[in-house]
């Protein structure tokens, strides 16, 4: 590699700039993480003060409700508001079914769970599921699988951060849900929302900022649209004048 062929500070800093970009949106940023935490801080808040699981159950359904009604007027992306109305919906479904507090938590744990596995898995089966879902957000949709292996390796990498990271989070909450009373579980759930969150996406940065840049393949289907309307009109042209000259 000469160094023309290098990427320059210049080109690694728009690349790290582009990744932040791509991460902020799909999971959310700030706002998201805010929307994820609130509903089940004010639930566990309200069950310790007064032990009113109803109470603690209606609030956060409500704060969720408010945050979506908020996401649409200032006319916002209300994919993870909505997410988060379904998590806390059905954390209330089963805590008002089994009379148990700590239940509000149980969907939201067998997801977490779920999600773990399926980053392994997919990581196993040549599909890294952080590709999947960072794939369109860098216009580049599959092209990593059969193009551009560098970035396919550092996919897989951050797929098994996450998975790893997951299954960690799993391993301290689910003995916690069957032996510890459910202020202290639920206080425990909530410090561990962000810090795991924050190091998987991290990682993923730390791994896409040294990888290959993505393979826009929108701009390749535009290119080669516009290539085949000039050859279309070129081809137009040079019958005319072939007419004419006849």
């Amino acid at each position: 590699m000469t160094s023309l062929d290098k990427p320059t500070a210049d080109q690694e800093s728009d690349s790290k700039a582009v990744t932040e970009a791509a991460l902020f949106e799909a999971f959310g940023g700030v706002r998201g993480l805010v929307e994820t935490v609130v509903p089940g801080l004010l639930f566990v808040t309200i069950f310790t003060i007064n032990k009113d699981l109803h109470m603690s159950a209606v609030a956060a359904l409500a704060v969720s409700l408010v945050l979506v009604v908020v996401r649409l007027v200032m006319k916002g992306t209300v994919k993870h508001a909505f997410s988060g109305v379904f998590g806390v919906a059905f954390g209330v479904v089963f805590a008002m079914m089994t009379g148990n507090a700590k239940d509000f938590y149980l969907p939201g744990m067998l997801y977490t769970l779920g999600l773990a596995v399926a980053y392994i898995v997919t990581t196993l089966c040549g599909v890294p599921l952080i590709g999947l879902i960072l794939g369109p957000v860098f216009k580049e949709n599959l092209s990593w699988r059969t193009r551009n292996p560098g970035r396919k390796k550092a996919y897989a990498k951050a797929s098994w951060a996450w998975g790893l990271i997951l299954l960690a989070k799993c391993a301290i909450l689910f003995p916690m849900y069957w032996w510890a009373d459910t202020t202290k579980f639920g206080w425990v759930l909530i410090a561990l929302k962000i810090p795991p969150f924050l190091l998987a996406v991290w990682l993923t940065w730390v791994f896409l900022a040294k990888a290959p840049a993505p393979i826009d393949v929108f701009a390749e289907m535009e290119a080669e649209e516009k290539a085949e309307k000039e050859a279309k009109a070129a081809r137009k042209e040079g019958a005319a004048r072939h007419r004419r000259e006849v």
